[in-house]
This record gives structure tokens, sequence and C-alpha cells, in this order.
């Protein structure tokens, strides 16, 4: 998803590009539309399609609220207590993830307040979204080689192998990592409820093998059916649900983190390894992964060897068996 990063760790983290005014934060450029694309900016089309998911799938209001108190500096886990004690569903899981290996944390923890206490208001917060995002990537078979439920497998997937690159690097950042890894296909769920039909047609022309590689770049696929990819899509997503800007980031350029000015792209950089490690093991996702490799010099932004990426690689099944319970 270690154990939770100190304030200084925390404030370490990387962070977003600011957005320009009236643009979409950090989505990436889109190439030009093929013909028959939809008309209109990127942002207009993006802004659309967020405005149509709103009407299906919103954050539970208790989310929102734990996102607003965590995000500001003044709040105390005695504040965070208060919010949650509300919510037995919230709280159960917060008490589950406490006590599970996943934090290694010692003793059962019985007592909310404790557990806030020991895990961090960042972490809760994590455990708050991650429930949210369950709950939104539900839904039956959209095609031969694709279920919403795959996309969450793959988004869990993601996740825990980017909890264990930030541990492995000794990154400090191990619940954002883990968190970030989860939301980031977050735009392909913003395509499938506002046009499920043109995400067939996309899904269709990526042409999957029987083995589920994509013989053709979904990016490309998206931009001229949509006029948008899920890049772009997801980082508006993010946007409009008003999550931390650096998942923002992570949304729009996963596929092109290098793209992102160099001070702030370590944990897309991160998610990008990620991707591609839960990709490459058997049954993996790989529907917007024509290859699996990692690009050299991505690797070297975040000083990760070849053989820590096939090591992480090796671990992940294992690792997912544990992450998977704490998620259901």
């Amino acid at each position: 998803m270690a154990a939770t990063p100190t304030p200084a760790q925390t404030a370490a983290q990387p962070t977003a590009a600011p957005a320009k005014p009236g643009l979409l934060p950090t989505a990436p450029a889109a190439a030009k539309p093929a013909a028959g694309a939809p008309l209109g900016s990127v942002d207009d089309i993006v802004a659309k399609a967020v405005r149509e998911i709103s009407h299906i799938a919103t954050l539970p209001e208790i989310t929102v609220k734990i996102i607003e108190l965590v995000e500001d500096p003044t709040s105390t886990a005695q504040d965070l207590h208060k919010v949650i004690a509300n919510d037995p569903a919230l709280c159960s899981r917060v008490l589950k993830v406490v006590n599970s290996s996943f934090y290694g944390l010692p003793g059962q923890i019985g007592s909310i307040n404790r557990a806030i206490v020991m895990l961090g208001l960042n972490a809760v917060k994590n455990i708050a979204i991650s429930a949210s995002l369950a709950k939104l990537f539900r839904g039956g078979q959209l095609c031969p080689n694709f279920a919403a439920k795959d996309l969450w497998t793959h988004s869990v997937a993601v996740g825990t192998a980017a909890k264990m690159i930030a541990d492995e690097l000794g990154m400090g950042i191990s619940d954002e990592a883990f968190l970030a890894g989860l939301m980031h296909d977050i735009g392909i769920m913003v395509e499938l409820q506002s046009d499920r039909n043109k995400l067939i047609d996309a899904i269709t022309k990526a042409k999957l093998s029987a083995d589920g590689v994509p013989a053709n770049s979904l990016l490309e696929i998206e931009k001229a059916v949509y006029g948008a990819d899920h890049q772009q899509f997801g980082a508006g997503l993010c946007e409009k649900w008003k999550f931390p800007k650096a998942f923002a980031t992570v949304c729009g350029h996963h596929h092109n983190p290098l793209e992102l000015p160099s001070g702030g792209r370590s944990l897309s950089c991160l998610i990008y390894v990620a991707d591609r490690a839960a990709a490459g093991i058997k049954g993996g996702l790989r529907l917007d992964l024509p290859h699996v490799d990692c690009d050299a010099a991505v690797l070297e932004e975040i000083s990760m060897t070849n053989e820590q990426f096939e090591q992480i690689k090796a671990d992940l099944p294992d690792k997912m068996k544990d992450v998977e319970g704490l998620l259901s």
C-alpha cells in the first residue's frame, strides 16, 4: 500500500506541475484527432465525459470530507476520528488494514483512534479512497478479453507493485505509491461509464491476442474514437473529485512520465514501471501495453536496476494474495 511516511518524507513527495489557467492539470498534449473523432478541444471532450460519469458515480460524502480534512495542515487525528466514527464499514476497513501484514505493525489494534495514530492521517485517507474506487470498478464482461473486474485486478497489482518498488528503493512514499497505482487507469473507467460502446470499439481495434496482448496502441485508438485518451480522462476526473494533484499527474502521465518536469516525475516513473511489472506477470492485463519492457531512462530516473525490476515481478503474485483480501 512499510510504515507510514514521516511528515518530512511526505513533504518530499513528488508533486504535479501547476496547471495552466483554464486547463485540466497535467493532461498530456493530445495528438490531432483522426477523421470522425468527436469535435471540440481535448479539455471540452474530457470535461463532458467527466460530467457524465459524475451522474453515475461520485465519491461518497465521507471520502470527500476525509480528503479535505487530511489536506488541511491544521487537522489532527482526533478530527479524522470524528469523521470516520460515523461510518462503521470504513472503521472496519481501517482496522482490517492496520492489523494486516501490509503494515507490519505490532499486535492487534482494536481502537480506531489508535489505528489513525499508528497509520497516520495520509494512510487513512488512502484507505478511504481505495474503498471508494473498489465500488467504481464494478461491471460485467465488456467484450471477450475485457471486464471492469479485470481492470480492478490489474489496478490492485499495479498498486502492490508500486508499494514494493517504493519500499525496495527506500523512497518513503509507500502509501502514496500504492494509491497512485490503484487509480492510474481510472480514465478507462471514465470511458466505460461515459460511452461503453466507444470503449468496446477501441478495444476491438486494439486487436488483443488470445493472451490479451494488443497489436495496436490503445492510446492512439482512444484519441481517434473519443478525441482524448484515458490519461487525459483520468487527470480530468482527479480534478473533478479534488484528488491531490500528484494523482492527476500520475493518471495523466503514466505512459509518458519523462515528459514531466524533472523535479516532479518520480511518482509517475514509479507507476510506469509498476504498470509493466503487473502486466508482465501471468494473466496480467495488457490492454494499453503492446510491450512490457521498461525504458532504461525511466528506470534510471528512479535509480532502479533491471535486476530489481525482475525481482519485483517475480515476487508480485504472492504479494497480491495479501493485498486483494484487504480491498475485498
